[in-house]
């Protein structure tokens, strides 16, 4: 494959899916000997994206205001400056800023246009950007047929279907029960000891994720005798004290405070995974892919979830019987009763792996024919 110059474009690199993909495609352009450029405005990832040897140009282009529709010249000067070959947008205001950019450059210098759609963004003309690339990435078919149906005009034959991925080393798998896990678990957090199962949900701390439907299945899973325990990583967070102020008065009142764990995110998700016996993914809104059944699955535990949006696209391919019909709590807890007692057997996620992602994204990449120099 050419020597190519790709521009990736985003508000900042704080934290999130769109970050981390960023991330991750620099890192695979740069080791397979392309120039990897990414445009924000910067943030806590920036320094493991330089650490890859990717370039970054600090530009706040993710503030919705006027004032940042002069951005669009200076990206203008960007893409000629770097001969950019590709510009990659992964958000909307960012793209509508590089199609404004693109359009004053000579069609001879002017760089392929690629975005990718991360999320089930409110269909509107905002939002129709993301599906104007030459190329658009879809990152499940959920996402694929959402584009299609809100915006028939797309051409089909320009969306690429690229499922998010994950490394494998990073999701090891572990042994069921992973006994050291679930010590490390209570010892860190004294109200998931117990002899029973325990059921983990990732999340952050709002109201979409599901932590009320968890709660709801502890009761009932307690009440039929299981000393069962559920750990909440990621749900106390700054700014949601009045969100979990009413998780725990939920809890208090459905008689399960004392075996549930409301905690900050952990760095050590996976070895939180090891520790489970059954992981939930309740999200209330449909997720674009639902990353966080891949990593379970990869760590070898099961997974039980709406199965609406990309979290029920993944359990129907690698694990049908984890999925069931979104918001019916009778079924939730006979599914989750039916999978402690008898969970499936381990799942290949190799499908969903980085080196996939990354490979097929550069594939993307050298379908373009190469610009005159």
């Amino acid at each position: 494959m050419r020597r190519l110059t790709v521009v990736q474009l985003l508000p900042a690199l704080e934290s999130g899916g769109v970050e981390r993909s960023t991330l991750e495609i620099a890192d695979a352009l740069v080791r397979a000997g392309h120039r990897a450029i990414v445009v924000s405005a910067g943030g806590r990832l920036l320094p493991r994206l330089l650490a890859s040897g990717a370039e970054h140009i600090t530009l706040d282009i993710g503030r919705k205001s006027l004032a940042s529709l002069r951005h669009a010249r200076t990206l203008r000067r960007v893409f000629a400056d770097t001969d950019a070959d590709i510009v990659h947008a992964r958000s909307r205001l960012p793209a509508w800023l590089a199609r404004l950019a693109l359009r004053g450059m000579p069609a001879a210098a002017r760089p392929h246009f690629v975005t990718t759609v991360h999320g089930l963004n409110s269909p509107s003309r905002y939002s129709a950007v993301m599906a104007s690339g030459e190329r658009v990435i879809c990152v499940s078919d959920t996402v694929r047929d959402y584009v299609l149906r809100q915006y028939p005009g797309t051409d089909p034959g320009k969306l690429r279907t690229i499922p998010r991925g994950i490394d494998p080393a990073a999701f090891p798998r572990a042994p069921m029960p992973d006994r050291d896990a679930r010590a490390w678990a209570a010892a860190a957090h004294p109200a998931l000891a117990g002899a029973g199962p325990l059921l983990l949900l990732p999340g952050r701390g709002t109201r979409l994720k599901g932590h009320a439907d968890a709660l709801n299945l502890l009761a009932v899973l307690r009440g039929d005798g299981s000393d069962a325990r559920l750990w909440l990583p990621g749900a106390r967070e700054a700014g949601r004290e009045a969100y979990i102020a009413e998780l725990e008065r939920e809890a208090a009142a459905l008689n399960i405070a004392d075996a549930i764990a409301f905690t900050a995110p952990t760095d050590a998700i996976a070895r939180a995974y090891a520790a489970s016996d059954l992981v939930l993914q309740l999200s209330r809104k449909p997720e674009a892919f639902g990353r966080t059944v891949v990593e379970a699955l990869s760590v070898g535990r099961v997974v039980l979830g709406w199965a609406h949006g990309g979290v029920g696209e993944l359990l129907a391919r690698l694990q049908p019987r984890g999925a069931v019909a979104p918001f019916d709590a009778d079924a939730l807890q006979a599914a989750a009763r039916e999978l402690l007692t008898h969970p499936p057997s381990a799942t290949d996620t190799m499908e969903y792996s980085l080196r996939a992602m990354q490979e097929a994204t550069l594939g993307v990449y050298a379908e373009f024919p190469r610009r005159p120099r």
